[in-house]
């Protein structure tokens, strides 16, 4: 057999474990993990000393377009997921305009179509106005789900009240995706914490544990009323990790990469207003409550909430300046890191960055190394020894909180479709990015 690409010499995470094999691409597709010695290929990738995981999955990205290019952009965002060894990215819908209706849904079909260099899907926001209608747009191609701002949003993207939420929940049918925190409870303590002159360290004070667990407890509630699967994004607490173990039928959860590498109030005084974001990074016993939960098995995703703002408007006092950092390029080596480091394997961190995101939000031939599936692969070398700093991020804004950090792991080649987008920290060919399919 005649193949398009031959993946040689690798150690590859398959879902049953780590086999060193050599995999077969053709049209686009995964035709063999068990090629032979002698079987040709238009193209050879020698993966010698390299390990050969499935296109890893940010499924929690901001990339801002339409909005403002200076900062991030589609083609841009994508190409520092590339850069960073994600393969497919799934976009939040808070652009301006939002992403709420059916021209804003075409529009973002045919731009990201013709603009992105990874594989892309996006979120549609929930409004009041466009409930009755979420139904419909569940099934636009490379729509990946429903977003909702139950806390920290401005206009109509904010739907706070029970009310509000449950008829969400009760239109459509996808997995529901939710910022989960109490609108209420984040007004009623912003006198006492949140005023300008404090310090950026009152931003995990007036955002506090309660403000999310509150939220949490509130969306579960009304998941089981309506029978209605939702999904935590960035849970954050010891409280909820605890929580949640007793839903894990109806509710499934997300954990960021900052909440696993960043703690507070060190991240802080270390960065400044560089550190803030929503929900806000927590204090050592929400740390070590994140790893349990990856550990043992309660976290179904990893993402980065790569949420890029410019120097300029994270430089405002504090909390004039905006939540959110950069992360889409940083996910897979700070993970990588954490793998050398022992914290988790690396078939777990396939489990939540591929194989995770896929179950969730029903993606069709993603998430694994399977015959038949798209050929996305995402080539690390768990030896390589770099420093992450900001001449090397391509979103336009600049900057990486991260900046100076030294990782062991690295992402060495980015492949979507078969087709090489990155190789040795270099974008390789014009955009070629597709929406993902999902199942109906």
């Amino acid at each position: 057999m005649h193949y398009d690409l031959i993946i040689r010499n690798g150690i590859c995470i398959l879902p049953w474990g780590e086999v060193k094999t050599d995999v077969g691409v053709v049209a686009g597709r995964i035709a063999s993990i068990d090629v032979a010695s002698t079987a040709e290929a238009h193209e050879v990738i020698d993966a010698q000393g390299l390990h050969v995981l499935p296109g890893l999955i940010d499924a929690h990205v901001h990339l801002r377009d339409p909005g403002n290019p200076a900062v991030e952009s589609i083609p841009t965002g994508t190409k520092a997921a590339a850069l960073g060894g994600i393969a497919t990215v799934f976009d939040m819908p808070n652009t301006n305009p939002a992403v709420t209706d059916a021209e804003m849904l075409r529009w973002k079909q045919e731009y990201a179509s013709r603009e992105s260099y990874t594989d892309f899907a996006f979120y549609v926001g929930a409004t009041r106005e466009n409930t009755k209608d979420l139904g419909e747009f569940e099934t636009f191609d490379g729509v990946c789900g429903i977003k909702v701002f139950a806390g920290s949003s401005t206009g109509n993207l904010m739907i706070e009240d029970d009310e509000g939420i449950e008829a969400v929940l009760r239109h459509g049918h996808r997995r529901v995706s939710f910022h989960s925190e109490d609108e209420y409870r984040l007004r009623a303590r912003k006198t006492q914490f949140g005023q300008t002159g404090m310090p950026c360290c009152n931003h995990s004070i007036w955002r506090d544990p309660e403000c999310a667990f509150l939220g949490t407890r509130r969306i579960t509630a009304l998941s089981v009323k309506t029978g209605r699967p939702v999904h935590i994004l960035h849970t954050s607490t010891e409280e909820e990790f605890k929580f949640l173990e007793n839903y894990r039928h109806l509710v499934t959860t997300e954990v960021l990469a900052n909440h696993l590498t960043q703690i507070a109030p060190e991240c802080y005084d270390q960065l400044g207003n560089f550190a803030v974001m929503n929900p806000p990074i927590r204090e050592q016993r929400h740390f070590e409550a994140a790893w349990r939960a990856l550990q043992n098995g309660m976290v179904d995703v990893v993402s980065s909430d790569h949420a890029p703002h410019s120097l300029e408007a994270k430089a405002k006092p504090w909390p004039e300046c905006p939540s959110g950092m950069t992360g889409v390029q940083t996910l897979v080596p700070l993970m990588l890191d954490h793998v050398n480091a022992g914290r988790l394997s690396l078939t777990r961190l396939v489990d939540v960055m591929a194989a995770g995101p896929a179950r969730v939000y029903g993606m069709m031939a993603k998430g694994r190394l399977s015959v038949g599936y798209d050929a996305d692969f995402t080539l690390v070398d768990m030896k390589a020894e770099r420093r992450i700093t900001n001449d090397w991020i391509a979103t336009p804004a600049g900057w990486s909180p991260f900046d100076g950090k030294e990782v062991k792991g690295w992402p060495m080649a980015t492949i979507v479709r078969g087709k090489i987008v990155m190789r040795e920290d270099e974008i390789l060919g014009e955009p070629l990015g597709k929406l993902v399919r999902f199942l109906p």
